[in-house]
């Protein structure tokens, strides 16, 4: 990948979007992950004015340094970035209360729930500051295998990164000088109280997704099994694959409308 030529794309495609919709600049939420890392440096690059927001709450400490550790990064060569650290755990709890027990003890949705308050919090210092919100997902999460939530990490304005995989991000990362210890953490939403990571929640590492969404990408995974002998592995790996990406496709279509005839109206 020439990443200087991949870099001054998107970081052009960034202004051109801004302009289009004449807001004032960027929101970033930063994790301490790659992603986030990759996408709050190319927003930094455009010139444009730039909030970092760090949302704690379910993060581990390490987390959390790591995104302290890339803002300072980029507040100290930037002049155009500025940052906040906002606290929602409080907002989280009082959320969580209104629910019954049952939906609170289910562990998948409070942790989609907290992906939307932190949707919301962004989008406060959006409507704030008129700009716009800068998504951080990778082609893999996005657009394989939909690994986000719904009005959650999905609710953005653009997205950077949305054509890149994870091995791509990692490479364009070090490229542009992020730091080691974001580049080699183990991935994750830091949405779950025991810190799993996004292999753990998958079933999958992040190379063998971009190996399964390869394969798919010219002969469906059912003629696949026909037609090429794979190892046990890389069969389940094209189960988990075809199985999220048609669990989740409905988080990239438009909202279905019911359309009314114009002859009865």
């Amino acid at each position: 990948m020439n990443c200087e030529l991949v870099k001054e794309m998107i970081v052009r495609w960034l202004d051109c979007e801004l302009v289009k919709s004449k807001q004032n600049g960027f929101v970033v939420g930063v994790s301490g992950g790659i992603d986030s890392a990759l996408v709050s440096t190319l927003c930094a690059l455009t010139k444009q004015q730039v909030l970092l927001v760090s949302l704690s709450m379910s993060q581990k400490n390490d987390q959390l340094s790591r995104a302290q550790k890339h803002i300072d990064f980029l507040t100290k060569k930037f002049d155009n970035v500025k940052s906040i650290v906002q606290d929602i755990t409080q907002t989280f709890e009082q959320f969580k209360s209104i629910f019954s027990t049952e939906i609170q003890e289910n562990e998948l949705v409070m942790a989609n729930l907290i992906s939307r308050i932190r949707m919301c919090v962004l989008y406060a210092y959006s409507g704030q500051h008129r700009y716009l919100v800068a998504g951080t997902g990778n082609k893999i999460e996005d657009f394989g295998i939909g690994f986000f939530t719904k009005y959650g990490d999905g609710g953005v304005d653009l997205s950077p990164i949305g054509d890149l995989s994870k091995t791509q991000v990692k490479e364009l990362s070090k490229c542009l000088g992020v730091d080691d210890e974001i580049l080699n953490a183990k991935p994750t939403d830091g949405l779950w109280n025991d810190n799993r990571s996004d292999e753990d929640q998958i079933g999958a590492t992040y190379e063998e997704l971009e190996w399964a969404m390869a394969i798919n990408s010219f002969m469906s995974i059912k003629e696949n099994k026909f037609v090429l002998k794979f190892s046990e592995r890389q069969n389940e790996v094209l189960e988990i694959y075809e199985q999220r990406h048609t669990q989740n496709l409905h988080k990239n279509i438009p909202i279905p409308m019911c359309k009314i005839s114009k002859i009865i109206i």
